[in-house]
């Protein structure tokens, strides 16, 4: 038998604490990059070359994995993704952290005590197409690549 636990819908803590993304609740729906706790943790993504090629290669890698950006800054974005089955929202943040050339995530379910790995397999999947989109725009200057990223997705 499936079940699945939609609890409360309450809010979550969205942006940043002290500089830094908010942490996970104690559940298993959560993953960050700046949570230590295990089996919260992931690595942040990495970044070559500057700080702005690596956020419109972010932001590609969100809108070509079905993300929506909901907010954007110099140094953060929040973006939502729903589940393919259930159409559940999840939100996912990233913090650019220029000086040590990582960009921080947190992906976190809305509804829900389990994700099933569902936010550690989009989060993967994200990884990957950041990747790519580096290797695309390797030796490119920001004003090369244009303004195709410039905010919501789709």
């Amino acid at each position: 038998m499936f079940v699945v636990s939609c609890a409360s819908q309450g809010k979550r803590p969205l942006g940043m604490t002290d500089g830094k993304l908010s942490p996970c609740p104690r559940r298993p729906n959560c993953i960050s990059s700046e949570d230590d706790a295990v089996p919260s943790r992931i690595e942040p993504l990495t970044f070559t070359g500057t700080p702005e090629t690596a956020w419109v290669c972010l932001k590609r890698a969100i809108q070509s994995n079905g993300g929506t950006i909901e907010r954007e800054g110099s140094d953060y974005i929040w973006a939502i993704f729903k589940t393919r089955l259930f159409r559940f929202v999840d939100d996912v943040e990233f913090r650019m952290d220029v000086k040590d050339e990582v960009i921080h995530v947190r992906s976190a379910s809305r509804v829900g005590y389990s994700d099933f790995g569902v936010n550690r397999r989009r989060v993967g999947a994200l990884r990957q197409r950041f990747s790519q989109e580096q290797n695309q725009l390797a030796n490119k200057s920001v004003e090369d690549i244009g303004a195709g990223c410039t905010g919501s997705s789709r």
